[in-house]
C-alpha cells in the first residue's frame, strides 16, 4: 500500500524546476523551491508555494550543495525532493543522503544511480547484460601518453570521456595522437571542475553516428517498460540542439530491439524511475550502449506529446510506491513531436553564451500544456491531438539571464500528426517566437529546420559541423522567397505613412502624401547594398491590405498588427504568415528589421531620389581591431596564458573565459607579439572587451 506525498521540493532551478510544479499542482502537492541570491526574483520561486534561500549565485555554493537543500526540505516538511536534471539529479551521495534523512529521492535509488552513472562501471555492466557496447578502453586512464598508446591501439578516431560527465562537458573527439594528448587533459581538467572526478575513459569513435535514446520507466515492483526512441543527432559541440520523436531513421524491428536492451539493462540494475539508456547508430542501423542517464532528461517532453503521458508525474507515482499503471504493450506512437532548445547564444558569433536582460520576451500562442491529466487506464489514452505547441520555460520579460547557469531560455515543443507537419507547425512557431535585449538561436533553428537534408532525415552527429562550420548569418540564410522580406518591408512603411496621414494639425495641401513609388534598400555590413524598386498600392484600413508590386512579382499583403508590434501576423497572396519587424536596425537608425524562417534582413525604404543619392555615400568601414584580443562573450576571464613581449604562433592559447559552466579557450589566430596585457585574470568581462594588445 502507498501513500501519496502532501509536499515535494524541487532541488533545481530554471524551466525544469517550473515544469515540475506545474506537474505537482496539478496532483494537488505543495510545492517548495530552492533558490540562490541571483534566482531571488526567478520564476520558480514565484510558482512554487514555499521557496527556502540556499546560498549565493555560483552553483557550488548553493544547487550543488546538499546539506542545504535535505535541511530546506526537513525544515518546511516536504517528504520528497525532486531533483530535476543537472546539479543533483544524478548524485548517488546526495540521493543516499536523502533517503538516510527519511525522505524520497524523486528518482532511481542510489545504487542505481552508481551503477550506471560511472560510464567505466556502466559499460561492464552492459557487457552482463548482453547490450551491445562500443569497442574501447574502460579502466581509468592516468596520463596523456597513456592515453595516445590506448587511442592507438583502439584506432583514430577515437572519443575521450569524462566518466562522470554530461551535458557535452568533458568530452573531446581526437584524431590524432597531438588531439589525444590535448584532449585528455583538456578533458580531466574540465571534468575535476564540472563534476569533481577527474577520471576519463576511451572509447572508438563511430563515423557518420545517428545519437538515438530510448526512454525507460520503472517501479518498484519488477516492472520496466520503453517508451519508443528520441532522435537526438542534431548536436552542436556533442550538446543536443533539436530532438524529435519517433526517430526518421530507425525501423521498427531495430526500435524493439534497442528498447528491448534499454530495458534489460534497467532491469539488472534495478531500475525504479523514469530514465534514458543512450546509443550511438551507424548507418547499418547497428547500435551500441552510450551511456545511461539516471534521470529525467530535456527533451522528455517529444516523449510526452507522442505517448500522452506525463513522465513527471509517473516519476512521482513510482517514487509513491504506485505500480506503472501500464504494461508494454500499451504504450502509444501517435504523431511526430520536435524540440528547439531555445539558448541565450549568439550564433554570429560562433554560439557564444549572451547573458543580460530578457527586454522583450513573447512566446508563440501555447496550445498544449506539459502537465495535461494521466491516462486513468491504457498508456497515452488521452493523448493531445498532435498540432499543438508548448513551451517550457523559467523565464519572463525583464528578467535576467544570469552568466551563472546553463544558456536555455525555453524549449519549444510542437506534436504534428507527421514529420513534415510538425517541421511546418516548428518553423511557424519559431517565427512567432520573440527574445530582444540578448541574442538567441532562434534564427539558426529556423535555417536548421529548413535545410534539405534535415527535412529528408538523413543527417547525423556531425551535422552541423560539417552545415556550418563556416559559421552563421541570418542574412545568408536561403528563403523561399526572399522578395517576400522586401515586399514587408514596404508595406510596413506604406501603413505608417497611413497613420502619418490622419495626424491633426496638418496644413491644407501640405499633408503627408501616398508616393506610390519606392525603393527598397536592402543594407550589407561592406557597403554593397542591393536595390530594389516598390510600386505600392493604397492601405485599405478596414481589410488591413495594401498591395505590392516588386518587378513581376505581387504581394498582396494583410495584416491588422499594430505598428511597434515587433510580432505580425496576416497574409501574403492568401496564405497566412509570422513575421517579425522592427524600426531601426543595426546598420541605420532609419532603416527597417524583417525577421522570417531564419532569414534577416535590413532595409531603407525610401523614395527614388533619396536612394540614389544614398548610393553615392561613401562606406565607412569598421575600425581595425585585429591587433587586439576582444572578449567575443560576457564572462569570467579565468586565465590569461600569455605576458607582455611574449611571441605566440597560430593555435596558441591566449586566455579562457569561463560563462554558463562552460571553459571558452581563446587562441591566436596568426603569429605575433603581445604588446600588453589589458584585462586581470578574475575579471569580469564585457562583450567586445579587449583582453590583450598585439605589437
Amino acid at each position: 500500500m502507498f501513500t501519496m506525498f502532501t509536499k515535494i521540493l524541487i532541488a533545481n532551478r530554471g524551466e525544469i524546476a517550473c515544469r515540475v510544479i506545474k506537474t505537482a499542482k496539478k496532483m494537488g502537492l505543495a510545492t517548495v523551491a530552492v533558490y540562490s541570491d541571483a534566482d531571488r526574483d526567478a520564476m520558480h520561486v514565484a510558482l512554487a508555494d514555499e521557496a527556502v534561500a540556499i546560498g549565493p549565485a555560483p552553483s557550488r555554493e548553493s544547487y550543488l550543495v546538499g546539506e542545504r537543500i535535505i535541511e530546506a526540505a526537513k525544515r518546511t516538511g516536504a517528504q520528497a525532493i525532486h531533483p530535476g536534471y543537472g546539479f543533483l539529479s544524478e548524485n548517488e551521495d546526495f540521493a543516499r543522503r536523502v533517503e538516510l534523512e527519511g525522505l524520497v529521492f524523486i528518482g532511481p535509488k542510489h545504487h542505481s544511480i552508481a551503477a550506471m552513472g560511472d560510464k567505466i562501471a556502466s559499460k561492464k555492466l552492459a557487457l552482463a547484460a548482453r547490450v551491445n557496447t562500443i569497442p574501447g578502453h574502460n579502466d581509468v586512464i592516468e596520463s596523456p601518453e597513456a592515453a595516445v598508446n590506448i587511442a592507438q591501439g583502439i584506432g583514430y578516431p577515437v572519443m575521450i570521456k569524462a566518466s562522470a560527465g554530461g551535458g557535452g562537458k568533458g568530452l573531446r573527439v581526437a584524431y590524432n595522437d597531438r588531439e589525444a594528448f590535448d584532449g585528455f587533459a583538456s578533458c580531466r581538467h574540465e571534468a575535476k571542475a564540472a563534476f569533481g572526478d577527474d577520471r576519463v575513459f576511451i572509447e572508438k569513435f563511430v563515423e557518420g553516428p545517428r545519437h538515438i535514446e530510448i526512454q525507460v520507466l520503472g517501479d518498484a515492483h519488477g516492472n520496466v517498460v520503453y517508451l519508443n526512441e528520441r532522435e537526438c543527432s542534431i548536436q552542436r559541440r556533442h550538446q543536443k540542439v533539436i530532438e524529435e520523436a519517433p526517430s526518421p531513421f530507425i525501423s521498427d524491428a531495430t526500435r524493439r530491439a534497442m528498447g528491448e536492451q534499454a530495458v534489460a539493462l534497467a532491469k539488472a540494475v534495478q531500475y525504479q524511475s523514469a530514465g534514458t539508456v543512450e546509443f550511438v547508430v551507424g548507418r547499418d542501423q547497428s547500435f551500441y550502449f552510450l551511456e545511461m542517464n539516471t534521470r529525467l532528461q530535456v527533451e522528455h517532453p517529444v516523449t510526452e506529446c507522442i505517448t500522452g503521458l506525463d513522465l513527471v508525474e509517473l516519476m512521482i507515482r513510482v517514487a509513491a510506491g504506485e505500480k506503472l499503471p501500464f504494461a508494454q504493450a500499451d504504450v502509444r506512437r501517435d504523431g511526430w513531436a520536435i524540440e528547439c532548445r531555445i539558448n541565450a547564444e549568439d550564433p554570429a558569433r560562433n554560439f557564444l553564451p549572451s547573458t543580460g536582460r530578457l527586454v522583450r520576451y513573447l512566446p508563440p500562442p501555447v496550445t498544449m500544456q506539459a502537465a495535461a491529466p494521466m491516462p486513468t487506464g491504457a498508456a497515452g489514452s488521452t493523448a493531445s491531438t498532435p498540432g499543438g505547441v508548448r513551451v517550457d520555460t523559467g523565464v519572463f520579460e525583464g528578467g535576467e539571464i544570469p552568466l551563472h547557469y546553463d544558456s536555455m531560455i525555453a524549449k519549444l515543443i510542437v506534436h504534428g500528426r507527421d514529420r513534415r507537419d510538425a517541421i511546418a507547425r516548428m518553423r511557424e512557431a519559431l517565427n512567432a517566437f520573440v527574445i530582444r535585449g540578448i541574442a538567441s538561436n532562434i534564427a539558426f533553428q529556423s535555417a536548421l529546420l529548413a535545410h534539405p537534408r534535415f527535412v529528408a532525415g538523413d543527417f547525423d552527429t556531425g551535422f552541423i559541423a560539417e552545415q556550418f562550420g563556416q559559421g552563421f548569418d541570418p542574412a545568408d540564410v536561403p528563403h523561399d522567397d526572399p522578395l517576400f522580406l522586401v515586399a514587408l518591408a514596404a508595406f510596413v512603411r506604406r501603413k505608417a505613412r497611413e497613420r502619418s496621414a490622419g495626424i491633426s494639425g496638418q496644413l491644407s495641401g501640405h499633408g503627408v502624401k501616398h508616393l506610390p513609388n519606392l525603393v527598397v534598400v536592402v543594407l550589407a555590413a561592406d557597403g554593397r547594398h542591393t536595390h530594389h524598386a516598390v510600386s505600392v498600392g493604397d492601405y485599405d484600413a478596414a481589410t488591413g491590405q495594401a498591395d505590392i508590386a516588386i518587378g513581376e512579382r505581387r504581394y498582396a499583403i494583410r495584416s491588422h498588427t499594430k505598428l511597434g508590434d515587433i510580432r505580425v501576423d496576416g497574409s501574403c497572396n492568401g496564405q497566412p504568415f509570422t513575421a517579425q519587424i522592427e524600426r531601426g536596425s543595426a546598420r541605420h537608425p532609419l532603416g527597417i528589421r524583417v525577421m522570417h524562417n531564419g532569414r534577416q534582413i535590413e532595409a531603407l525604404v525610401l523614395l527614388p531620389r533619396a536612394a540614389e543619392l544614398l548610393a553615392l555615400m561613401p562606406h565607412k568601414a569598421p575600425p581595425d581591431l585585429s591587433k587586439f584580443l576582444l572578449s567575443p562573450m560576457p564572462g569570467l576571464l579565468v586565465d590569461v596564458a600569455v605576458q607582455p613581449g611574449q611571441k605566440v604562433s597560430a593555435g596558441e592559447k591566449l586566455a579562457v573565459i569561463e560563462a554558463m559552466k562552460m571553459e571558452n579557450i581563446l587562441t591566436a589566430t596568426r603569429d605575433g607579439e603581445v604588446r600588453e596585457v589589458l584585462a586581470r585574470r578574475g575579471e569580469s568581462l564585457a562583450v567586445d572587451q579587449p583582453i590583450l594588445a598585439f605589437a
